[in-house]
């Protein structure tokens, strides 16, 4: 594949390189980069990754012999623009037609699985059995379910299909196939010990070997081929696969379905179901891809492959690593002249039966890793932010496609620093035989999916072996081929239809989990993924000693352009000697882990959506519901005067007869006792249930209020502080005074910006400037502590400059761009005025006031 032409470009080595290598807009690649099909013939003995990509849907096109299907690149966004509403009905036909006549041929694969069942059985309580009760049972787990499921979706869709017009409703048919899909999970859960009884009982039974290796499965009924025979073995393997199939025909079907067909929200909420039912198998079934022979002439296969960030001689470099069911490679990208084919160069590799996990105890220390300054990862987000907006206007007016094409490459240079600087989660992985290696990861579930994807791959009868430099060659040569991750995950490799994701804030309540085997102390984290990377954004808090934890936790997530959220079930672990000494911080042990896509239109009702995530075993029950960010931005005064909250601050401190509110004062004292040093503090939300009781308590004055807040967890704490500020009818720092604020910021010259910015400061009402003098030298505080709460300055500034500056309602309508401007100029330049002051040596309130500056004394 050739990179796009850069004509008239300067010259960037690094980045030319990227771009020969990672192509966001190649037209022979989809969104998700696949260059072929996954999946395997018919028959195959080789398991393919179950694809879950939104722009992965069958083209309606004859079916081959092998019976795999072509794809195509289309989203699912109901009816497109422009596209007749009749051609789109009978688009619905044709693809209804294909996916029925692929669906007779499943119904005769299961019962072509089923036929010799009875007679086993039977044979079963005889003196001579082929296998036994408990054998037949394990090989056959719920085939006859998913025969009997399948058989009636059949029965019932046929003939509508068949006296087919343009009332035909069967979305009401798809969306129960999806509600029982809990079968298909007990079937994956049981279908690597169903192919190990057979493969046994095949060994130690010759009838039996004979009849699983020759099943007759009956034609269609047009078909000349009568039967054909099929091993048992592949035919267990494709209930799998047909989830898969109807998951991909849903996607077309909605694409080809008007939004107000009555079919059109009962097939979203069949493919949300089957979507999110994909992401829970796959964590069981590996991708595996047929590569070379390894040393004990046994096929080697990719099991699974991804970019990963390495620390090399002190330095972050970009690999795409490879995980083979015997060997973990590690690769870059090589230079190639424009029309030669690419290939990857190794860097290292290591056999899996040399590869340990070094325990925190065993690892040597190590110097830390040091992250990114956050100053300059938000000064990346910025610029994304902007260039985006830039392209967007570009495609508006339908600029110069060279203009937009440069455009496009700053932005992939942005993100892809951002996505090589951001990771700081160690993942380090040692060779029994000498060298260790580092990689840093922005996910926990990340890390804990690779290392489990190794271990279970390390169960099996694994030798040592060391590659000749032929066999490397022609391992890495292969590399190319077999991936299946093509782009490196950034936005500019996205395709211009895609879903941009959502922005603003998703509110998240976990409820609770069971499914534990033994009592433990249990937590759970959130993550989203933004700029093309997870973060973890929410923590429970600990569940002591049960079986089945209650949180009912809410959280309020500030997404951006977030597609997916992930919950992982920690055990907590208070023994200190487990100190990944990396990063000096206790290893918990992962329980569980899930994901689910956020679907704009499921998420954005107004209504709480409930949801439970599968994860090996535990269930995990959660709601959600999402706020854009436009909403979430409305300050609103309170109709009620006599509480603080929604509360001019100036009739709070007149009331009070203080010079900083009450509440101002006993949150930040509580959190200088408790909670400095809490890793993350204002930055991690808290509870939202817990935010609101103490909300009501300073509302109402209660007499219990000190109590409460003794009690209470500290991110709940700094939770209320925030909500505080952000709910002031007017910002601390004045509507008035905002555009003095944007334009005083942006001064290059320093002591006019000096000048201007005190003096915006002796313009505030005495309130809010006591107030903020207040909580800038608390903020300050906090900083210093740096080191352990890994709060910087830049960190509290960006948690808290838009709370401080962003205008209310009235005066934002001027500031506020589009909803997905979530870094836009205006909220970065906020968190930069923020920053400005606690960067400035200490201010004093009498200072400020004595002093007389040479500045206009018009604001």
């Amino acid at each position: 594949m050739e990179p796009l032409s850069h004509r008239g470009l300067p010259r960037l080595s690094w980045i030319d390189t990227l771009y020969s290598n990672f192509s966001y807009g190649a037209e022979d690649y989809d969104a998700e980069g696949h260059e072929e099909q996954k999946g395997p013939p018919e028959g195959s003995e080789t398991m393919p990754y179950i694809d879950e990509s939104p722009t992965m849907s069958p083209q309606l096109s004859a079916r081959s012999q092998g019976g795999g299907d072509s794809v195509s690149p289309t989203p699912p966004e109901g009816l497109a623009p422009g596209v007749e509403a009749g051609k789109g009905l009978e688009m619905r036909k044709l693809v209804l037609s294909g996916f029925l006549a692929s669906e007779e041929i499943y119904i005769n694969q299961l019962e072509a699985l089923l036929l010799p069942m009875k007679p086993l059985k039977a044979t079963a309580t005889t003196s001579q059995p082929v296998l036994t009760i408990q054998q037949i049972e394990t090989i056959f787990y719920k085939i006859q379910d998913i025969y009997e499921i399948h058989k009636e979706f059949y029965d019932n869709l046929c003939p509508k299909v068949q006296q087919w017009d343009s009332q035909v409703t069967m979305g009401h048919l798809f969306q129960k196939l999806a509600s029982q899909l809990g079968v298909y999970k007990a079937f994956v859960d049981n279908y690597k010990v169903a192919l190990e009884t057979a493969e046994k009982c095949s060994q130690s039974n010759n009838q039996f070997q004979k009849i699983s290796e020759e099943l007759k499965v009956k034609g269609p009924k047009d078909s000349k081929d009568s039967h054909t025979s099929v091993t048992m073995e592949a035919l267990l393997y494709k209930p799998i696969d047909r989830v898969t199939r109807s998951t991909l025909v849903l996607h077309d079907l909605l694409k080809h379905t008007p939004v107000d067909h009555p079919d059109y929200p009962l097939l979203q909420d069949a493919l949300r179901i089957s979507q999110n039912f994909l992401s829970s198998i796959n964590e069981d079934i590996d991708p595996r891809r047929t590569a070379v022979t390894t040393p004990k002439g046994e096929t080697r296969q990719l099991v699974k492959d991804g970019f990963l960030v390495e620390m090399s001689e002190s330095s972050r470099k970009l690999r795409h690593v490879f995980l083979f069911t015997d060997v973990l490679l590690c690769a870059k990208l090589k230079k190639t002249s424009a029309g030669k084919h690419q290939q990857y160069d190794c860097k290292w590799y290591i056999p899996l039966a040399d590869l340990v996990f070094p325990s925190p105890e065993e690892s040597e220390a190590s110097p830390q890793v040091h992250p990114f300054p956050d100053h300059e990862l938000e000064d990346m987000k910025t610029k994304i932010s902007a260039l985006k907006s830039e392209i967007q206007k570009e495609k508006a007016n339908k600029g110069q496609s060279r203009a937009i094409e440069r455009l496009k490459k700053k932005m992939f240079e942005n993100e892809f620093l951002l996505l090589l600087n951001s990771p700081t989660i160690p993942f380090r992985i040692h060779n029994r035989n000498g060298k260790s290696y580092l990689f840093l990861l922005s996910s926990d579930y990340e890390r804990s999916e690779w290392r489990e994807a190794i271990q279970k791959l390390q169960k099996k009868d694994l030798q040592a072996f060391v590659l000749s430099s032929v066999e490397l060659q022609v391992l890495t040569g292969s590399c190319f081929k077999l991936r299946t991750v093509h782009n490196i995950p950034v936005t500019s490799n996205k395709d211009d239809d895609e879903s941009p994701g959502l922005y603003g804030f998703l509110h998240v309540i976990v409820h609770s989990a069971k499914g534990f085997k033994q009592s433990a102390n249990l937590y759970c984290t959130l993550e989203v993924d933004s700029f093309g990377y997870f973060v973890s954004k929410a923590k429970t808090r600990v569940f002591r000693d049960t079986t089945e934890p209650k949180w009912d936790e809410e959280f309020e997530i500030e997404l951006e352009g977030s597609q997916s959220l992930r919950i992982l079930c920690y055990e907590k672990c208070y023994d200190k000697t487990k100190v990944n000494k990396d990063n000096n911080e206790i290893v918990d042990k992962i329980m569980g882990k899930g994901q689910i896509q956020l679907d704009p239109q499921t998420v954005e009702s107004k209504n709480w959506h409930t949801d439970v995530i599968e994860m090996n075993g535990i269930k995990v029950e959660f709601s959600m519901k999402f706020t854009s960010r436009d909403m979430s931005l409305k300050r609103t005064p309170s109709k009620k005067q006599t509480g603080v909250f929604g509360v001019k601050i100036s009739v709070v401190t007149k009331r009070e007869r203080s010079k900083v509110p009450y509440i101002v004062r006993q949150c930040i004292e509580e959190v200088e006792k408790r909670g400095i040093e809490e890793v993350g503090i204002y930055r991690i939300s808290g509870v939202a249930t817990d935010i609101q009781a103490l909300k009501a308590v300073f509302d109402a004055n209660n007499k219990d209020i000190l109590l409460m807040l003794s009690d209470m967890d500290i991110n709940a704490i700094a939770g209320t502080l925030k909500l505080y500020f952000r709910e002031l009818p007017e910002p601390l720092l004045t509507d008035r005074l905002y555009p003095a604020f944007m334009e005083g910021i942006a001064l290059s010259d320093p002591a006019a910006k000096e000048n201007c910015m005190m003096h915006l400061l002796r313009s505030l009402p005495d309130p809010n400037l006591i107030t903020f003098l207040f909580l800038l030298e608390h903020l300050k505080r906090v900083a210093e502590k740096e080191p352990i709460n890994k709060m910087s300055l830049h960190n509290l500034a960006t948690v808290f400059g838009p709370t401080l500056l962003r205008p209310s309602e009235v005066e934002s309508k001027a500031h506020l761009t589009s909803a997905a401007d979530i870094w836009s100029h205006d909220v970065m330049a906020q968190v930069q005025v923020l920053l400005y002051y606690l960067q400035h040596p200490p201010i004093s309130f009498a200072e400020l006031k004595r002093n007389t500056l040479y500045f206009s004394t018009d604001v």
